[in-house]
């Protein structure tokens, strides 16, 4: 942008040197012309005419535009000023700025072609200038295309003042643009600063809401612990009550079984070993009975056979009694069959006593196996018991631990709760303090923004009153301007008649002129006769005179 201003500094500042130089020059080609006396030659005036009108023509080519570039130029501002009120933002401003220097940059190209058209007239006109120096030192009417040629300077100068007075304006605007935009960036600066200190204030905000946000998400946490606790405690006091339910149930269930289990197999093995005492008892009354009956038969074996050993010695003394050898011997054979029997009803009856001996004995093992096993049940359900016991009397530590973690979880909880409290009302405190503070400075710097506001919208009305003004200039400038264009138009029109006249008058003129030419060299011709003529005439009376003064 400074870029931009300079280069358009200098443009203008060379604008107004070249205008100055092409002043000096025309005033100086125009006093350097010579004064010749007025003739009747007339093409040299309709050639004067014509250039002049080409010149004019030129320059209001070049007015027309300059003042339609002129009027672009103020669209285009009138167009980035209504966008500069329309839109704020920043990229918007970036936009304008871009096309305001676009707009600067198109002015000080079309002002460089410009300068560069005006100096290529200039040049065109110090040819021409510098043809009609050559024609002018044969050819008349000097004074009229001088009058003209400061009419074409007054136009001229008309027109550069014109075009000084749209550069002023320009550069007035520009000006006004400038400080438009200074004071923009400060407002922006301002803007920037509000909006630095409105988020400082919305962080500051966000960590007081969110410090808070974390204290109630202790307290919660800690409530929810404490409600965790209380339930777990009320669940493990409900488990632990369950659990000693179940276990003096259990114990009961399982003393009452193994009591029962006992008594039954108590009452059936006393029941068996009273039914085997009974048989071992009859067992031992048969065999009693049978060893008396065996003694009994041993007796009256022993007495049979003493009786035989008596009839054996009477039989020797008296052998005449064989019946009763006979019938002795028939109760010794009794006897003995008897013995065999009762020895082997002795014998059946001995296998039975260790048969039932040995059941018994079988039975008692068993039992004992039994009473073991129910032993080892009841050594296992004292150990249960005595292992649920212990674990009753651990979770009991624990739930006195749980207890006390939970007081001391409750005092920190109501600890905190006190914390959070006191800290929650210095932090809101602080923010109220913060928040009025910032309200107050919110209220000055809206009310500073209202007036810069207020300001921005004054100018800006100047501005487009002044535009406005602008406009009508420029309007009433064109309307002059037209009007002059049609009055030279209708001054053309009557000058190309004129020229048109002017050029057959020239026609005949030269036709003239090659007439008085040729009549011209013929004079030429006999005034060298008539020269030599009158040389020799005065050698001959220069030699006549002498002659006579001899």
């Amino acid at each position: 942008m400074n870029e931009m201003r300079l280069k358009f500094e200098q443009v203008t500042k060379e604008n107004e040197r070249l205008h100055a130089e092409l002043k000096e020059a025309l005033e100086k080609q125009l006093e350097a012309l010579p004064f010749m006396p007025l003739g009747t030659d007339i093409p040299a005036d309709e050639g004067i005419v014509r250039n002049l009108q080409e010149q004019l023509q030129l320059t209001n080519q070049e007015k027309e535009q300059a003042i339609e570039l002129w009027q672009t130029v103020l669209q285009e501002h009138d167009r980035l000023q209504r966008q500069y009120q329309e839109r704020m933002t920043e990229t918007q401003i970036h936009v304008a700025e871009r096309q305001k220097q676009k707009v600067i940059f198109i002015y000080v190209f079309v002002n460089f072609g410009i300068n560069q058209q005006f100096l290529k007239t200039v040049a065109e006109q110090n040819v021409e200038l510098e043809q009609l120096r050559k024609q002018l030192r044969y050819k008349p009417d000097v004074i009229s295309a001088q009058q003209r040629e400061t009419a074409s300077d007054k136009r001229l100068q008309q027109m550069q003042s014109s075009i000084k007075q749209l550069e002023t304006r320009l550069r007035v605007t520009v000006e006004d643009a400038e400080q438009l935009r200074t004071e923009r960036t400060a407002l922006e600066k301002q803007i920037g600063e509000l909006q630095t200190k409105y988020a400082n204030l919305e962080g500051e905000k966000c960590e007081a809401v969110a410090k808070l946000q974390d204290c109630i998400q202790l307290l919660e946490e800690a409530n929810l612990q404490k409600s965790q606790a209380l339930f777990g405690e009320k669940r493990k006091e409900e488990e632990i009550k369950t659990m000693k339910d179940e276990m003096s149930q259990l114990a009961e269930d399982s003393a009452a079984r193994i009591r029962k289990a006992v008594n039954s197999a108590k009452k059936q093995y006393n029941v068996q070993i009273s039914r085997l005492t009974e048989e071992i008892s009859a067992l031992q009354m048969e065999c009693g009975e049978k060893q008396g009956q065996i003694e009994r038969a041993i007796r009256e074996k022993r007495a049979v056979e003493e009786e035989l050993e008596k009839i054996y010695r009477e039989d020797r003394g008296h052998e005449s009694d064989s019946r009763k050898l006979e019938q002795l011997h028939q109760k010794y054979l009794l006897a003995e069959t008897t013995k065999g029997d009762l020895q082997l009803s002795l014998q059946t009856t001995q296998n039975k006593l260790k048969q039932l001996e040995m059941n018994s004995e079988e039975e008692k093992s068993r039992c004992q196996e039994v009473i073991c096993k129910l032993q080892s049940i009841l050594d296992s359900e004292r150990e249960k018991s005595a292992f649920v016991s212990e674990q009753r009397l651990k979770l009991q530590q624990e739930n006195e631990q749980l207890q006390k973690e939970m007081e001391g979880l409750r005092k920190l909880a109501i600890e905190a709760q006190q914390k959070a409290k006191i800290k929650i009302s210095t932090m809101e405190h602080e923010h109220a303090v913060k928040e009025h503070g910032y309200e107050a400075r919110l209220k000055e710097m809206e009310d500073t923004s209202q007036k810069s506001t207020a300001e921005l919208r004054r100018l800006l009305v100047a501005q487009q009153k002044a535009t406005n003004r602008w406009k009508e200039e420029t309007k009433n400038l064109t309307e002059t301007t037209e009007a002059r264009i049609s009055k030279l138009k209708s001054e053309l029109s009557q000058q190309k008649l004129r020229s048109q006249e002017l050029i057959s008058q020239l026609e005949m003129a030269n036709e003239k002129v090659t007439e008085d030419e040729k009549l011209m060299m013929e004079y030429r011709e006999y005034i060298n006769r008539l020269q030599r003529r009158l040389s020799q005439a005065e050698q001959r009376a220069a030699t006549a005179s002498q002659k006579v003064q001899n």
